[in-house]
């Protein structure tokens, strides 16, 4: 790895499954991935913190990524799906488990979209959870007002997921740009391959994304492994090693590296 990992580095976005649990119709369960194996994947990359993220395979039944921040400890913390109607002794006891945020999922899968994500961020609002929301970037223009409007911090996956790389002078990157300059808007640099048509090892189109959201504004950038890469298992996933070595390339400072692994999630995630 060409990257030195600062402490206190956090993974902003990974998942776990347990195939024991069943998945939800018409989503997708790519096997059972451990907080074992994950551990692994820290000690290797040198990462101390993580966000757990609630994948769509389990909608809005929270166990594994619950008992898995359990079992990581205090250097974890999770991001959950829940309904408008959500009880508030459910989300005081998901608070407690380390949760603090909600998950809106826009793309096939998710369960949580445009149309409920003012009624839920109202529910999570008053228990210091802030919005994480994944949506096709392009489509930034048309929600963009809506995304603003939101009470507190929200967070973007993926460089902003735009399902065709565009470039960063188009209107819907121009849009991520306003959103991040509200000061309430983080964004996660990760899964370049989801996105990506010029593909490994350096994603150029989604890379020339990231590099000017660094140089936009750093201490609004995130980083993440979307470990177990569900997406991407065939033939074989990404190394992580390669998708961390990728910000030595987007941010070549390492104070800025600092800034984007260790501080950042430290002031967004409260640890």
């Amino acid at each position: 790895m060409r990257l030195r990992v600062p402490k206190g580095s956090c993974d902003t976005h990974m998942h776990f499954y347990d195939e024991n649990l069943p998945a939800a119709p018409g989503t997708f369960l790519p096997g059972t991935f451990s907080v074992e194996e994950y551990r692994g994947l820290q000690k290797r990359l040198g990462l101390e913190r993580v966000i757990v993220v609630q994948p769509n395979a389990y909608a809005d039944d929270n166990t594994v990524t619950v008992n898995a921040i359990r079992a990581l400890g205090k250097c974890a913390k999770g991001v959950a799906v829940v309904r408008p109607d959500v009880e508030d002794a459910e989300l005081d006891r998901l608070t407690k488990a380390g949760i603090c945020a909600v998950r809106i999922m826009t793309l096939h899968g998710g369960m949580l979209g445009f149309d409920v994500m003012d009624a839920v961020v109202s529910r999570v609002h008053a228990f210091g959870w802030h919005a994480n929301i994944q949506l096709d970037g392009r489509e930034l223009p048309k929600y963009e007002a809506q995304v603003k409007r939101l009470p507190g911090k929200f967070v973007i996956d993926h460089t902003g997921k735009f399902l065709e790389p565009v470039a960063p002078d188009h209107a819907a990157f121009r849009a991520l740009l306003r959103l991040v300059d509200t000061g309430r808007c983080w964004v996660k640099l990760s899964a370049p391959y989801e996105t990506s048509q010029t593909g490994a090892p350096k994603y150029e189109d989604v890379g020339r994304l990231a590099k000017a959201l660094v140089k936009h504004s750093s201490e609004r950038m995130l980083w993440a492994s979307n470990w177990p890469h569900p997406s991407a298992r065939k033939p074989a996933p990404p190394k992580d090693e390669d998708l961390l070595d990728l910000l030595a390339d987007w941010a070549p400072d390492p104070a800025v590296q600092k800034k984007i692994l260790a501080d950042n999630p430290a002031e967004l995630y409260g640890f």
